[in-house]
């Protein structure tokens, strides 16, 4: 055990350390510059979604069910705990980044969904399958099968073992905290949820995603634009400070602007998960009459994510008296909670345990998909789909009951690094047609075309499925 403690914690220093964050950083500006600043030209298109412009073949996975499914998955306890962490270490200026690499990230999170969704695959059920795995094979070539297995690998790994066993936890932890609550009752009602909806399959997902999604999402913005609104006065102040602390004119933490930017970026990275390929495992199921408008609807994601819902908490925090700069002794989900009490009292602690539970458990229907939509592609084997759903049920459990269990589960991040540095690879690679679809979206709607329709047979050099694609007839 030390010596795999040993190898993750090296494996982590690698990429998360160093490499991985400079890296999608300075990969979502050029894709942002070389695609002429795509996640903005298209950002009304975004709020279509909402109202059904994508919707079609009601047998299918819309695009609005997708997109509910990965605002599910990533917003989750790095709204929550993440801000906190990211202010109490950077100070408030690192809000100011967090807005920053979202930005940036739309157009990374448009580009992973856009390339998945024009490889992806019809199932022998009428639905489709896709993802980062399927782009390289499909893309790239059978030469590179073996990193896109090492893909499937890590995504299993991270998403579907190991950080279902923390969001397990999580969740036990609110209740038993908040509620006094035992932690096998919450692990035995966690798991028995997961179960139901993990046998549906993607169907069952999507449509609890497209209750509880919402449920969550407005609930914990309402609460914090109430707590805004009682604080309204102070609002100027307070952007004035993240700015302030961002650019360097006011040090509210030791580290200064460097600490601003450091934990900004990386805990905006880890809560909206844009360019780290798990999102377009989801994107690719989604019914389309072009990959571009997923990578649309999933760039949305990524703003509601980080420009929403992230902001919520930072201003929750910020408002209040519970958060001094430079004390450290309070951070994560202890300051949301008491932050939001200091507001509206005592009852809000109950409020946000709800909140947590319903972000977490959208998390853990997220993180199943991913690991069975890697499973898929490694093997189609009923009994293997059958093991892994009765392995994420009994991990869901063991991570609520067991506090000091999750520590097996550590390699996570190390895995996400490698799952990430993979999809980054592919994506570099894969850019140009990439960038090709987005210019094929673009002349039509030049055209007059309101909703462009993708027509395989215009691009006879890609490995696509016409199956996927019935509008091009």
């Amino acid at each position: 055990m030390q010596f795999f403690d040993s190898l993750f914690n090296y494996i982590n220093d690698l990429t998360w350390g160093w490499a991985l964050v400079p890296f999608l950083v300075v990969l979502g500006v050029f894709f942002t510059i070389a695609s002429g600043f795509v996640q903005f030209r298209f950002f009304k298109r975004m709020f279509g979604v909402l109202w059904g412009d994508e919707d079609g073949d009601p047998s299918k996975i819309s695009a609005r069910e997708a997109l509910f499914v990965s605002v599910g998955g990533r917003v989750g306890g790095g709204n929550i705990a993440g801000v906190a962490v990211a202010i109490t270490a950077g100070g408030p200026g690192a809000v100011f980044w967090m807005w920053a690499i979202a930005l940036v990230g739309m157009c990374s999170g448009l580009i992973e969904a856009t390339l998945a969704q024009a490889f992806k695959r019809t199932t022998a059920e009428g639905d489709y399958r896709g993802g980062p795995a399927r782009a390289i094979i499909h893309g790239l070539g059978e030469n590179y099968r073996w990193l896109a297995v090492i893909y499937a690998v890590c995504l299993i790994a991270s998403f579907a073992i190991g950080f279902n066993a923390f969001q397990g936890n999580t969740v036990a932890g609110a209740a038993a905290d908040s509620l006094g609550v035992p932690r096998y009752a919450t692990g035995i009602l966690l798991a028995a949820a997961t179960g139901f909806i993990v046998y549906g399959g993607i169907h069952r997902i999507a449509k609890a995603s497209d209750v509880i999604v919402p449920i969550m999402a407005f609930g914990y913005i309402a609460m914090a634009v109430v707590i805004i609104l009682m604080n309204i006065t102070a609002l100027p102040a307070v952007i004035w400070d993240i700015v302030a602390n961002a650019l360097g004119f006011r040090e509210a933490v030791a580290g200064g602007v460097g600490a601003a930017v450091a934990n900004g970026l990386r805990r905006g990275l880890f809560s909206n998960e844009a360019g780290l390929g798990s999102a377009p495992n989801v994107a690719a199921t989604a019914y389309v009459r072009h990959p571009v408008s997923q990578g649309i609807t999933q760039s949305f994601s990524v703003f509601i994510d980080t420009m929403i819902i992230c902001s919520c908490t930072a201003f929750v925090i910020l408002l209040g008296d519970v958060y001094q700069p430079g004390q450290a002794d309070v951070d994560g989900v202890i300051l949301t909670q008491q932050s939001m009490v200091d507001h509206v009292g005592s009852w809000a602690q109950y409020y946000l345990t709800a909140a947590i539970f319903l972000f977490s458990f959208s998390s853990i229907i997220y993180n199943y998909y991913l690991g069975e939509n890697a499973l898929a592609f490694m093997t189609e084997k009923p009994s293997a789909l059958h093991i892994l759903r009765i392995a994420i049920i009994a991990i869901v459990f063991v991570g609520a009951v067991a506090p000091g269990a999750t520590a097996v589960f550590n390699f996570s991040d190390p895995m996400m690094g490698i799952l990430a540095v993979v999809n980054l690879l592919a994506m570099m690679m894969l850019f140009p047609i990439a960038l090709r679809l987005i210019n094929d979206f673009r002349s039509q709607l030049s055209a007059g075309i309101k909703r462009p329709i993708f027509d395989p047979k215009k691009f006879p050099d890609l490995d696509t499925d016409e199956t996927a694609w019935p509008d091009a007839k």
